[in-house]
């Protein structure tokens, strides 16, 4: 397993950040119906927890929404762990079209 930490800054207020990172999960359901499935989340204030199924492999993760920043982390499986880099460009800029 391979770590991706991913931080994501960010001006709006928590609460603003919240509601639109939020919309990523929503987002990715949409845009990769054919690849993504069983999507999971579950949020606790401005932590959230995620898993899904990505052309078979199981992920998981947390996100924490920060007055400054977004940070997502997750354990990838081996087999992604080569994909490590487009994966978190991926998250990265999806996120951040969100939070402009």
């Amino acid at each position: 397993m391979a770590s991706l930490n991913v931080n994501i800054p960010h001006q709006l207020s928590r609460e603003e950040a919240l509601v639109r990172i939020k919309k990523l999960l929503e987002g990715l359901k949409e845009e990769q119906k054919d690849k993504i499935s069983n999507v999971q989340e579950k949020w606790e204030d401005t932590s959230g927890q995620f898993s899904f199924t990505a052309m078979g492999f199981d992920l998981a993760g947390n996100i924490e929404v920060n007055d400054t920043s977004v940070v997502i982390s997750s354990e990838l499986p081996f087999m992604l762990s080569l994909f490590k880099g487009q994966i978190a460009d991926l998250i990265a800029k999806k996120a951040q079209e969100l939070l402009a």
